[in-house]
């Protein structure tokens, strides 16, 4: 294994949170001693690791999601030290480190034996999407009785107490989200942090499921989900299954219609995508899109420069 995270300068490591977690962040991280990781998914990424390259000259991530992937994504990605990949049945994208992110036991135990160099155990308390249902305490006990590589944790991980919980319970590294997307270099929506801000409940829905359905989420209350999680807190079942439906359809979008399809976006309307809001995409997405955020979220009072929140999660 090319990265050992137990070696790390910190035990922390960045999550990759979609659209949001870009070079600024992602090199920010690792300047200070973590691993920052960027997000792969419809990002062009060789742009992106190159111009975090130009800002750190310590090890980098690239987040992958496994439905997501587009030609020449694996490929930019192998330039990073590390590749984590997401949803769907683990596999090796490329000759570095492969970190795979599970959400069960069955599914890290798959991870090893497709020779993957580390797993991330996400515990149910995550922010973002939410791979299984376990509670992160006993996922990351069962996850490491199961394999012999090393187990980071995910899952609620807002501050140094939450670090030291899970190194103290055998984990390798902690993978942080929520905290850093209150960062100053995360790109969220300056909206988007200033509710998370404001936040003290999530809901775990599937609501958010345009072009990735039957997929759960961890988001904050907006007007769209106050309007549509009226019983069910997945969603109104004609919309998840619509979503599962249209999946084949939404995915062959050329991206210029999938824009115009993201800013027409409404919480009024039944078929809402998974794209969070991001400082340079549709406002409107504060209110028809998904706020992420995992279950920690109540904890945090401050949008702080990622280096300072990297010396903060440090025991």
């Amino acid at each position: 294994m090319g990265i050992d995270f137990q070696r790390l300068e910190s035990p922390v490591v960045q999550a990759g949170m979609g659209s949001i977690a870009r070079h600024e962040l992602a090199a920010a991280v690792s300047e200070a001693g973590g691993l920052g990781m960027i997000a792969g998914v419809r990002a062009p990424i060789a742009q992106e690791l190159a111009a975090a390259r130009a800002l750190t000259g310590r090890p980098l991530a690239v987040n992958l999601l496994l439905p997501f992937l587009r030609p020449g994504d694996a490929e930019a990605a192998a330039a990073a030290d590390v590749v984590v990949t997401f949803w769907g049945p683990p596999r090796r994208l490329a000759a570095g480190t492969w970190v795979h992110q599970c959400g069960s036991v069955e599914e890290a135990k798959a991870a090893a034996a497709a020779g993957a160099d580390a797993v991330i155990a996400q515990g149910v308390e995550a922010g973002g999407h939410v791979r299984g249902s376990t509670p992160l305490p006993e996922l990351l006990e069962r996850v490491r009785a199961a394999v012999r590589i090393p187990v980071l944790a995910a899952g609620g991980i807002v501050d140094s107490g939450g670090v030291q919980a899970v190194l103290d319970a055998g984990a390798a590294a902690a993978v942080v989200g929520t905290r850093f997307l209150l960062s100053d270099e995360c790109r969220a929506h300056a909206d988007y942090k200033r509710r998370l801000v404001e936040a003290s409940e999530t809901v775990l829905t599937e609501l958010f499921g345009l072009g990735w359905a039957d997929a759960p989420h961890r988001v904050i209350p907006n007007a769209a989900t106050r309007r549509w999680l009226r019983g069910d807190a997945r969603g109104p079942y004609w919309i998840r299954v619509a979503n599962r439906l249209s999946a084949p359809l939404v995915h062959r979008m050329p991206p210029g219609l999938q824009a115009r399809a993201l800013a027409a976006q409404r919480p009024s309307r039944p078929f809402l995508g998974p794209q969070p809001p991001t400082d340079d995409g549709p406002a409107g997405l504060v209110d028809s899109g998904p706020l992420y955020a995992g279950v920690g979220v109540g904890r945090i009072a401050d949008i702080r420069p990622a280096a300072e929140l990297v010396r903060a999660l440090t025991p």
